[in-house]
């Protein structure tokens, strides 16, 4: 169930997570293959919309409702290694009628560590069962005036 208002966090605030590569990540000159980070970025945004409430299996069974990306515009910068910490920073940056546009961040040992990736996420809001393009929830709506 979604939490109530008073217990979301800020929609525009930034979200981090941690994530360390493992064997599996790694391509085969022992670097992080290209595609991994945008598994990283998936799960920092999936955390950062439940940060916010918004548990996507509940959203798509009670509300009929889902995130699509459908653009990702992504910055390779230095190659993160096996067993690196990476930091994966989720910032939500704009917030249209129907979609969400996320600056994103992979860095190397915490928030002011080596730029890695960087990426410029929009995902928009559809109806799960048709993915029909569908308005953003009211909360959310309201949450972006009130910051």
């Amino acid at each position: 169930m979604t939490a109530p208002p008073a217990e979301r966090s800020e929609p525009l605030k930034p979200f981090s997570i941690r994530v360390r590569v493992y064997y599996e990540d790694t391509d085969a000159a022992g670097v992080v293959y290209y595609a991994n980070y945008l598994k990283f970025m998936e799960r920092a945004r999936t955390d950062h919309l439940r940060s916010m409430g918004i548990v996507h299996a509940e959203q798509m069974s009670g509300e009929n409702l889902a995130f699509v990306v459908v653009h990702a515009d992504i910055g390779y910068h230095k190659p993160a290694r096996l067993d690196d910490q990476l930091w994966v920073s989720s910032a939500l940056s704009e917030l249209g009628r129907s979609a969400l546009v996320f600056e994103q961040q992979v860095r190397r040992d915490g928030a002011g560590g080596e730029l890695l990736c960087s990426g410029r996420i929009r995902a928009a809001c559809v109806y799960a069962d048709s993915l029909k393009p569908r308005s953003l929830p009211a909360f959310m709506r309201v949450s972006k005036e009130s910051n």
